[in-house]
């Protein structure tokens, strides 16, 4: 059984050559995103294994449909890229990889925390230039202060107990408490009373129709002043250009973002030796207290291997006709 894979990275080969271990698969590796004009390279495949910036929508799956692929195969968490509703009206299966590391990114969060916050970059760059000076350079301690955590999956429960072994006062905020944040002291608040509290707010919810644009003016307005606001989970939680306007008032004083609503055109390539044409990255990228990294969170060996076993263990699950542990639908999306 063939798999294309898009949007794929030499690391993405390494990683699933090394963890293939069925010899009934073909796997065939594309470096272009699947979009309306490269569904065609999936003919022949009946699968094809995507990342969160391709575009599953109704009519890419339609077509896909019509190249008899039968399972959309997502190695991450996320599925907001995909029609669930046009893949079952077409009979197509799709599976994701709900947890890999949890520990990547919420360790990625704390070390853009700790950036934003002590400057270890701004530092770095003075020192390779024989600047020793440390003005500009001052921080703050991070323990006692007040850190909102919006969303306490795997993600936002590791980022919690990372907060807590440094002191921090945590206040939590998700429709589902769990017992084990709560085990650590942590209260669950609703969002009126988090925001006016937090020091540091950090995101790592899902993004549906509930959450999209989270962050945005009237929501800002509410925000303690001074705030660090970091999101490593989906660019589309943020309202970017509300977010800019606090910037420029002095309302937000550090943001962090591993994440953007337009990264699609942007993130995983070198676009080096081009003109960059979003306008609104390129305004955020002027302010000294932006930390922006692109989509690396979940970057760590363990996370690779960890996305390359689940993906491949959610195809032969497929293959064998067994329940499918890890599907998705418009039912439970």
């Amino acid at each position: 059984m063939k798999i294309t894979f898009f949007s794929t990275q030499p690391y993405d080969r390494e990683s699933f050559l090394k963890h293939q271990a069925d010899s009934r698969l073909e796997l065939i590796f594309m470096e272009e995103k699947l979009t309306e004009y490269t569904v065609s390279l999936a003919r022949g495949s009946e699968i094809v294994c995507v990342f969160v910036n391709d575009t599953l929508n109704e009519n890419i799956i339609r077509q896909l449909s019509q190249l008899n692929i039968q399972l959309i195969a997502l190695r991450c968490a996320g599925f907001n890229n995909v029609d669930l509703k046009a893949a079952q009206a077409c009979n197509i299966k799709v599976v994701r990889v709900p947890a890999y590391s949890p520990h990547a990114v919420a360790e990625h969060t704390l070390a853009m925390i700790m950036t934003l916050n002590r400057k270890t970059h701004k530092a770095y760059n003075r020192v390779r230039e024989q600047n020793f000076s440390l003005n500009g350079l001052l921080g703050f301690d991070l323990y006692k202060k007040t850190v909102g955590v919006i969303g306490t999956g795997h993600i936002g429960e590791v980022f919690c107990r990372i907060l807590h072994g440094l002191g921090c006062n945590i206040l939590a905020c998700d429709p589902i408490k769990k017992p084990t944040v709560e085990a650590m002291g942590i209260p669950y608040v609703p969002m009126s009373e988090l925001f006016p509290q937090c020091d540091i707010l950090s995101l790592h919810c899902p993004l549906n129709e509930e959450t999209r644009y989270l962050i945005n003016n009237e929501t800002i307005a509410q925000m303690k002043a001074g705030i660090m606001l970091i999101n490593t989970s989906r660019g589309g939680l943020i309202d970017t250009k509300a977010v800019i306007t606090g910037l420029k008032t002095g309302k937000i004083s550090y943001l962090g973002i591993d994440v953007y609503e337009q990264e699609a055109d942007l993130f995983f390539q070198n676009l080096s030796e081009q003109i960059l044409h979003d306008d609104t990255i390129a305004r955020l990228m002027t302010f000294p207290n932006v930390l922006i990294t692109a989509h690396q969170g979940f970057f760590t060996q363990e996370a690779l291997s960890q996305i390359a076993l689940t993906t491949l263990d959610n195809v032969r699950q497929f293959i064998d006709g067994e329940v499918l542990i890890n599907a998705v639908s418009k039912d439970n999306g």
